[in-house]
């Protein structure tokens, strides 16, 4: 999922770049009609330039919303690697303890079958 998102975060990316671009080309081409047409035509010529710087700040506005979300996918990647690591360490903890209890357990029952054992052995010697 997270790559998914940096990989859509990458081509939303490419895509403003390409944006940029096209708006830089426009942009050149409106300040060379601005120059033929000084006097006719020159409010037009600026209300395009603006809707440009818009589109442009809009467009910045995107990449850095998008950037935003690859950092916070990523650091919950981060945190949940976290919380694994530990949740591992902990789960390896519980089961020494359990398999050391486990062999206590196993060890008292082995000495308390040998105490029964020769307590049996005992009574058939001196009968």
């Amino acid at each position: 999922k997270i790559l998914r998102t940096i990989r859509n975060s990458e081509e939303l990316r490419e895509g403003a770049i390409e944006q940029l671009e096209k708006a830089q080309a426009r942009l050149r081409k409106v300040e060379t009609e601005a120059d033929r047409f000084r006097v006719n035509g020159y409010s037009e010529i600026e209300r395009e330039k603006l809707n440009l710087i818009n589109s442009i700040y809009t467009t910045l506005e995107q990449l850095e919303n998008y950037k935003n979300e690859a950092i916070h996918f990523e650091q919950q990647r981060v945190i949940n690697q976290v919380r694994q690591r530990v949740l591992q360490q902990a789960l390896q903890g519980a089961l020494g303890t359990l398999k050391s209890c486990l062999n206590n357990e196993l060890h008292l029952r082995t000495v308390s079958a040998n105490i029964g054992m020769f307590g049996t052995m005992k009574e058939k010697i001196t009968d």
